[in-house]
């Protein structure tokens, strides 16, 4: 492994952005990357990269900040999607309250949610499809908040709930594809919730699957889960149309605001969008419209 110096610089450009919407202090920030906090000091006085960290970390920090070395790149456009999520999550911070945002898989939530991420101030993403156990999702937690990660789980959890609740002014946590948690992280969810209400907002990200497994928690009248929707505002937001007609303008827009922000040549995206809304609503997502550019280029 040899990174460049120039990658290293992009990460570091990262960091310092980032630092300006951490509402924790230097410790807190430097911890929540995973770095020792003199290290911090000495990055952020202007002291060059070098071999001060281990290139597999400044992998790990470059991929949480998005960084991207390749010319390949899409580039970030503001839908109705995002605007949608963006009202929520604002809301939930403000207000210090929850909210469950279930809809199609393929429209930018997670590229919604990566972007709030880094443009909204203590506002903190965890994707859970990465850290669907209890263990991993409370240590992942508790490291994207910058708070001591090690030590007994019980330790840890006790953290978090003390940090969020007493040190952060209105933090809001986004969780993304929230369904692929398991039963004792939504518990731990529901505590989570308890110990910071009036103080912190909760944002759930998923797709059909999250509404199916509360759903059937509730159903089954499993423990937790009609208190976990009760506590996320009682119902599931959305934005995607129910009605065929109005579903296809809404991918039809969605589609083509996107491809206005990463295609120069304008007279492709007709074709593209064509192609897509023809492959039926249920494949006519982003990931879609990617692959069709692609072809396209290469044709």
């Amino acid at each position: 492994m040899n990174l460049t110096e120039d990658f290293k610089q992009k990460v570091l450009v990262a960091l310092k952005e980032q630092r300006k919407k951490h509402g924790g202090n230097d410790k807190s920030f430097a911890v929540s990357y995973g770095m020792n906090p003199s290290i911090w000091s000495r990055l952020k006085g202007g002291e060059a990269p070098g071999q001060l960290i281990k290139e597999p970390h400044w992998i790990d920090m470059g991929m949480r900040l998005g960084v991207n070395n390749n010319v390949k790149a899409w580039n970030f456009a503001k839908t109705e999607v995002y605007d949608s999520i963006k009202s929520d999550v604002l809301f939930c911070k403000e207000n210090s309250k929850a909210m469950i945002f279930v809809d199609d898989c393929e429209i930018g939530k997670s590229a919604s949610a990566k972007h709030l991420s880094k443009t909204i101030e203590n506002c903190f993403l965890i994707d859970a499809s990465q850290c669907p156990t209890e263990h991993l999702f409370v240590r992942e937690l508790a490291s994207k908040l910058g708070v001591d990660n090690n030590g007994r789980i019980n330790d840890v959890k006790q953290r978090i709930k003390y940090y969020l609740a007493n040190v952060l002014i209105k933090p809001i946590v986004i969780i993304d594809e929230a369904g692929d948690l398991d039963y004792k992280s939504f518990k731990f969810l529901k505590a989570l919730w308890n110990a910071t209400e009036w103080v912190c907002g909760w944002y759930l990200i998923g797709a059909d699957g999250l509404e199916e497994i509360i759903t059937k928690g509730i159903e089954r009248k499993k423990v937790g889960y009609r208190e976990i929707l009760s506590r996320f505002g009682g119902n599931y937001m959305s934005i995607t149309p129910v009605d065929p007609q109005e579903k296809q303008m809404f991918y039809r827009k969605l589609i083509t605001d996107v491809l206005e922000h990463n295609v120069e040549d304008k007279k492709l995206i007709p074709k593209i969008v064509k192609s897509c809304l023809a492959s039926g609503l249920g494949l006519a997502g982003l990931r879609r419209a990617d692959i069709l550019l692609l072809l396209e280029k290469v044709a």
